[in-house]
């Protein structure tokens, strides 16, 4: 009796063991997935292809890279719903362009009609596989997207289809997000005081578009750096320790530097120019950059003369920096 109780105790002893090995392993599995689900450094997909779905918008949709589906949701901006599903969204999002909630939904779908237009040839993904969460099976990741005309997020919200608000990021090649927040919130006042998109629909401006040049965004690897696609799975740990660069398709290309920043003659667009880039000139201040701001539209730099604090001699000092 005493020796069967000694070997059903020994039993019992081993099996406590095993279950905790087993209890062990299945932390140290759930404690990779998490760490590789989202990484520290941006993983470059290339030759992205949207996905027709219907749960597709303007910033949130399906895509392919290789053999492999993803679901992208935008960094930084947000245009408005597309339906009725999210109620206290929807009238959040009307309140903000100071619209109805049937109004609402119109800006969305022109936001996903025209996030459809942008991606239809291949694009670029930045991601750290940031959980975006969702309402579908398939996991949702926010990401920077590039397209041919340059991101994704900023042509959006340009031209009046979605407002500077969501979840920030630092995009590749910067050290704060600060400067990218700053440069949609100039986006959206200027489609503000264009009256276009979202902006423009009680005067039938909905379907305009931004006309004037913009500098918006390019994120690009370096020459040396190799884009793969991720392995199916979903998991971005074959494409880490890339280093990125961001070029601004426009007039001003920037230095980092604490001093005062260099420009090329001839660069600067009068009507399109952030007050950043407009105070890299000699001679222009917070206040002048101000009053040229407040001045737009310019027929031509010309027209520098009629903003008030710009005589002859500081017209011939700036005037050169325009196009």
């Amino acid at each position: 009796m005493i020796s069967a109780c000694r070997f059903a105790t020994g039993q019992f002893t081993k099996l406590r063991h095993k279950i905790g090995l087993l209890a062990l392993a299945i932390v140290c599995v759930a404690g990779v997935d998490a760490g590789a689900r989202e990484s520290k450094d941006w993983i470059v997909l290339e030759n992205c292809r949207l996905i027709s779905n219907p749960a597709n918008d303007g910033d949130s949709f399906h895509a392919s890279s290789g053999a492999s589906e993803y679901i992208f949701r935008l960094y930084m901006v947000d245009a408005p719903e597309t339906d009725e599903m999210n109620p206290a969204r929807l009238v959040e999002q009307a309140k903000y362009f100071a619209i109805t909630v049937p109004q609402a939904i119109e800006v969305g779908q022109a936001a996903k009609e025209f996030t459809r237009a942008k991606l239809s040839e291949p694009f670029t993904v930045f991601t750290r596989m940031s959980d975006a969460m969702g309402h579908s099976k398939l996991e949702r990741f926010y990401a920077f997207v590039q397209t041919k005309d340059g991101d994704l997020g900023e042509l959006l919200v340009r031209n009046g289809l979605a407002r500077n608000y969501g979840f920030k990021a630092v995009p590749p090649g910067l050290r704060n997000s600060r400067l990218e927040v700053e440069k949609l919130q100039q986006f959206e006042d200027d489609a503000k005081r264009e009256r276009i998109g979202g902006w423009g629909i009680n005067g039938e401006r909905l379907n305009v578009r931004a006309q004037k040049p913009t500098p918006f965004s390019v994120f690009v690897t370096e020459k040396n750096a190799r884009a793969r696609t991720l392995p199916l799975g979903n998991t971005p740990s074959a494409t880490r320790a890339f280093r990125h660069s961001v070029t601004n398709v426009g007039p001003v290309e920037a230095k980092k530097s604490h001093a005062k920043e260099q420009i090329e003659l001839g660069r600067i667009d009068i009507n399109a120019a952030t007050e950043k880039e407009l105070r890299m000139i000699p001679g222009v201040g917070p206040v002048m950059a101000s009053r040229i701001i407040a001045a737009r539209p310019f027929r031509s730099a010309d027209d520098l003369k009629k903003v008030n604090g710009i005589g002859d001699k500081k017209y011939a000092t700036i005037r050169p920096y325009f196009q």
